[in-house]
């Protein structure tokens, strides 16, 4: 899941980014209303964390020009502690969510996985497919053989190639959704970690389609 992190405080952009990615998440990070709008505008994300006080803007403009263009991703609200009209404002401006600063990282990660969860119609941070399950509070998933452990890049894949069970996705979206936009990453890095998912799941249920990508076919 590529999550878009619009923060302009270094130290706890790099605070965030790294328990973000820890949680399940590829995270893009500015800290600049201007590149904000722009990458949203541009960018597949599946959930934004947007400041509302930055250096050359509001998050709320940003917000509401995301709206007006049509983009509905879910967009949760960094807000000062204590300061409800900004709360208020966010709201009626398209905010899904709002959390207040200082915050706590578990409480961050609850409330973004909830968002995702209801953005695509699922009550629980749960995704199977066939036989599988995948547990994304565990990162762990259930195969014949039991729960096994993924690292975080193992969770991150096997999540895109469940999602879309019996569909072919290339390798540059795969890509895409294991690595943010300033890290450099090559097909061979995908075909490494496809060889290590299928010494979990099973060769035959990650099948690949020569020169297009990979497909998830689960056993029924």
């Amino acid at each position: 899941m590529r999550l878009l992190l619009v923060e302009d405080d270094l130290m706890l952009a790099r605070t965030t980014c790294r328990n973000l990615m820890a949680g399940g998440f590829v995270v893009d990070q500015v800290g600049s209303a201007q590149s904000a709008l722009q990458l949203g505008l541009q960018e597949d994300y599946k959930v934004a964390v947007v400041d509302i006080g930055l250096p050359d803007g509001s998050g709320l403009d940003i917000l509401r020009r995301w709206r007006e263009a049509g983009k509905r991703l879910p967009v949760l609200l960094l807000t000062a502690r204590g300061d409800w009209q900004d709360k208020v404002n966010g709201l009626k401006a398209g905010a899904d969510d709002y959390l207040a600063k200082p915050f706590h990282m578990e409480e961050l990660l609850a409330r973004l996985h909830a968002l995702v969860r209801r953005s695509e119609g699922r009550a629980e941070n749960r995704l199977s497919a066939g036989n599988f399950v995948l547990d994304g509070d565990r990162q762990q998933v259930q195969t014949t053989n039991g729960w096994q452990v993924l690292t975080a890049t193992e969770f991150r894949l096997l999540r895109a190639l469940m999602s879309r069970p019996g569909w072919i996705i290339s390798k540059q979206e795969l890509l895409e959704q294991l690595y943010d936009l300033d890290t450099e990453a090559s097909a061979n890095t995908i075909e490494a970690y496809i060889h290590r998912l299928r010494a979990i799941v099973g060769k035959s249920s990650i099948l690949t389609m020569r020169g297009q990508g990979y497909c998830f076919k689960p056993d029924d």
